[in-house]
């Protein structure tokens, strides 16, 4: 091998070594047959403890010391910010369950999946755009639908339980 060669391929894995690695997201296209609604379900409490957070913040007076200003406004950052983030997980877990584990059979089965899962997206990206707590329990509400369908179509009864979470609410798990 010519010394250019190995000087070409050395700057290559240098230039490798340092570059950052770019992330990938995924479930599991195997498919591995793991699938739980438990996550979006987590994610919507957590978008309606956020909602809490934010209605529940202090507004400033007028009279409010600058340094009680900025405080103010990165709590209000950081609720709004875990919340969006947490919608669009919601969003994320429904696609999974929808596009990698429901099939046509379960559409036979249960003729309005198709409308639970549109309706709850709907009130994911609403919940997003929103600090209203009722935006939060719908979709709440319509991520336990899911849930309740999920369970149903692995044969199993539904519960459902306090989330025992800040926020108050209940989790759908199987019976």
């Amino acid at each position: 091998m010519s010394m250019t060669r190995r000087l070409l391929e050395l700057r290559t894995t240098i230039a490798d070594a340092l570059r950052l690695p770019t992330p990938v997201y995924a479930h599991c296209d195997i498919p591995c047959g793991i699938y739980d609604p438990h996550e979006a379900q987590i994610s919507a409490l957590t978008v309606l403890r956020m909602t809490q957070l934010i209605a529940e913040l202090p507004k400033p007076g007028a009279s409010a010391k600058p340094e009680e200003l900025e405080a103010a406004q990165a709590k209000l950052a950081r609720y709004t910010t875990v919340k969006e983030l947490h919608a669009e997980r919601v969003k994320a877990e429904l696609r999974i369950l929808w596009g990698d584990y429901f099939t046509a059979d379960h559409v036979k089965q249960f003729p309005t999946l198709h409308e639970s899962f549109w309706k709850a997206m709907k009130a994911a990206s609403k919940a997003r755009q929103s600090t209203l707590g009722a935006d939060a329990q719908e979709l709440l509400g319509q991520v336990h639908a899911i849930a309740e369908i999920f369970w149903k179509t692995k044969g199993a009864a539904t519960k459902k339980v306090p989330s025992l979470q800040k926020s108050g609410g209940e989790i759908v798990y199987p019976a």
